[in-house]
């Protein structure tokens, strides 16, 4: 297989300043944002010094031009990123995602980035590709920002790709450990678009994810979500995607399959209370490439999101690109041997429960 890898220097720069509310003026010293460039960057190090890059076709990305924006965006909003980038920085819209000077264009580089690995496979350049990208993505909204997210990256490259190359259905799944509320509420009543979303129960948004959101009007059932509890690892997952996500995406048959690729529901994450290991991730990844080769000849896009641990964020995704390229490198998770032997990795009872009635919800049993 050929995998196409999209990276750019410019998205470590993406600068998120210093994250302590309210700021300088608090009992507590300012502290270096949870969104830091260094789980990208030093993923984007392991896959050279690895040797996989030589395996993988390099993609350099364009920025997403204003018109791939607008499909998804609202002018007033593109228009408000763009001034305040250029006038010293400010915050994408919920108070909690700020953005330093130059933002707008790296913003749109992030945009450009999924354009590019969608690109890369619609036209057969490659079988599938991975877009390490920065500023995420999916919670933006059409007429904001929030949880840290400027543009909706899989949902601009989703529009071109309808736009550009007439792709009919795209199903979109989401597996970052937060609910993928913006993808979700761009496409609710889209019946070409189908998105899924495995995530954890109530984390962020709060009341967000649930069960029995289905989407809207004639489009009712083409939102798929799996909100399991904290605490899930491995065997969760598996579970998951085998009872309710493999099913539902094969029911809907797209023409393309597009991935939310967060590392933080790992063990290791700071702000999920998940327990997957670079394995878990191994085995997803192989069930979402073999689910799209059997449904749209092997048309796979994973695009980045969360995931904020430096240590381990790079082995899960190094793990996810092994499986996409068919390349096996040398290197061995070194934290193997703590996270894959823990009991939680098992799935329980309850947790099993929470599969169930999602997997009733869509019909599968």
């Amino acid at each position: 297989m050929t995998t196409a890898y999209v990276w750019h220097e410019r998205y470590g720069w993406y600068d998120t300043g210093n994250f302590h509310p309210p700021g300088a003026g608090g009992p507590l010293p300012p502290h270096p944002h949870y969104d830091t460039p260094e789980p990208r960057t030093r993923l984007a190090s392991l896959v050279e010094a690895s040797g996989l890059a030589r395996h993988l076709v390099r993609i350099t990305p364009s920025e997403a031009t204003r018109e791939d924006l607008l499909r998804v965006h609202t002018a007033a909003y593109v228009d408000r990123i763009a001034r305040a980038s250029a006038t010293g920085g400010g915050d994408a819209g919920d108070g909690w995602t700020p953005f330093g000077p130059g933002a707008y264009d790296i913003a749109a580089l992030a945009a450009g980035g999924a354009i590019a690995a969608t690109e890369a496979v619609l036209t057969g350049r490659a079988h599938n590709s991975y877009a390490l990208v920065r500023p995420a993505g999916h919670h933006a909204l059409p007429d904001t920002g929030m949880g840290w997210c400027v543009f909706a990256n899989i949902a601009v490259a989703v529009a071109w790709g309808r736009a550009r190359h007439g792709v009919e259905r795209v199903a979109v799944v989401d597996y970052d450990v937060h609910h993928g509320n913006g993808t979700q509420a761009i496409f609710t009543r889209d019946v070409g678009v189908l998105t899924v979303s495995v995530h954890q129960d109530g984390l962020f948004p709060f009341d967000s994810g649930h069960r029995h959101e289905r989407g809207g009007g004639t489009a009712t059932g083409t939102v798929v979500n799996v909100p399991l509890p904290a605490g899930s690892g491995n065997g969760a997952y598996a579970e998951a995607f085998s009872r309710v996500v493999v099913p539902a995406v094969r029911a809907f048959a797209p023409d393309l399959v597009i991935v939310a690729s967060g590392f933080d529901a790992s063990a290791a994450d700071p702000l999920g209370r998940m327990g997957v290991s670079a394995a878990g991730y191994r085995n997803l990844a192989t069930q979402l490439l073999e689910l799209a080769e059997e449904l749209c000849g092997g048309r796979l896009v994973m695009c980045h999101e969360g995931g904020y641990s430096p240590v381990y964020v790079p082995y899960c995704g190094l793990a996810v690109l092994e499986v996409l390229s068919g390349h096996t490198t040398e290197i061995l998770d070194p934290y193997a041997d703590i996270y894959d032997a823990r009991p939680y990795q098992e799935l329980t009872p309850w947790q099993e429960a929470a599969i169930e009635h999602a997997a009733a919800l869509v019909g599968v049993r």
